[in-house]
């Protein structure tokens, strides 16, 4: 296998989808996949925190990898996203994914346990020799405070199963940052949705898109058009998706953007506890959102059912 695939585009962070009783909902998971793919997404990433991945045990992550391997059919690559609290717990669930066939791996360094970054790029560096697939490293130290700098992931350039960082500080000078030093040893990903068209603009090679997954083909023309230069058009795009696109940068990004799914018609608000559906001026402030987003969406660029 390739450690240096060229990862690029729009790669959704996929909800999870579930019954009424929580049980996983295999058919509905696989046909919004399905939905997205068919609307030009370049791959996605299964049980992220979007995926809800801190209510799922290590085999039903296995088991929605399995669903979205399937569904994809080699159409897509598949990566399946590492947020074990232990190093030991990790290395187990890449053996199963890699039994399974994914493409590589989306890992977070520390989850929980607030790790040094000598800790952190041990962690990575043990996944990735587990896995002898590449690896895409996830950033986000607002959310789980561990934060890999630049100067860190030169460090961890000699490792070659290393191929691409998801970058999700909320700073956009880190992307620069990250070329200034790293240059193009990694592909870059920006994991924040509302600063989508400024980390196109800056260089980055795709999305890890969260609103995406209701609105596949329009996030897909957005980096279309980004890619060609064609900035000016790309902008009234972004500026149609940028309110539903804040929604993705809340602690309650699963209960916003499964509404948006089940208002858009491409899925349901069942998650597991202790989620629960929004409720009052936080449903009423979605919905409105979702509303005014359908009543002016742009045809030119409208995701197919």
């Amino acid at each position: 296998m390739n450690p240096q695939p060229r990862w690029q585009g729009i790669f959704p962070a996929i909800t999870t989808k579930f019954h009424a009783d929580e049980s996983i909902d295999a058919e509905g998971t696989a046909r919004h996949i399905d939905f997205q793919i068919r609307n030009g997404i370049h791959g996605l990433v299964t049980c992220g925190s979007l995926g809800e991945a801190s209510t799922l045990t290590l085999e039903e992550k296995l088991q929605v990898a399995k669903i979205a391997l399937e569904a994809a059919d080699g159409r897509v690559p598949v990566l399946a996203n590492v947020s074990e609290t232990s190093t030991r717990e990790a290395l187990r669930y890449i053996d199963g994914g890699n039994k399974l066939g994914v493409a590589g791996y989306m890992v977070m360094p520390s989850v929980i346990y607030v790790a040094d970054a000598r800790e952190a790029m041990a962690n990575v560096r043990a996944m990735a020799g587990a896995a002898q697939r590449p690896l895409m490293v996830y950033n986000n130290p607002v959310a789980y405070r561990v934060d890999l700098k630049p100067e860190h992931m030169v460090e961890l350039a000699d490792c070659e199963w290393i191929a691409a960082i998801k970058e999700s500080t909320g700073d956009i000078r880190r992307i620069t940052d990250l070329r200034n030093t790293v240059g193009d040893r990694y592909q870059l990903f920006l994991g924040v949705d509302d600063l989508a068209y400024e980390g196109l603009a800056l260089g980055c090679d795709g999305l890890l898109a969260g609103v995406g997954c209701a609105f596949p083909r329009e996030t897909v023309a957005l980096y279309d058009l980004m890619k060609a230069g064609k900035f000016a058009e790309a902008l009234p795009l972004y500026q149609w998706m940028t309110p539903m696109l804040h929604l993705d940068v809340s602690n309650k990004l699963v209960q916003n953007l499964k509404l948006i799914d089940a208002l858009v018609g491409v899925g349901t608000e069942h998650m597991r506890r202790p989620r629960l559906p929004l409720v009052g001026d936080e449903r009423a402030f979605v919905e409105s959102v979702v509303r005014k987003a359908l009543a002016t969406r742009p045809t030119k660029y409208q995701s197919v059912a």
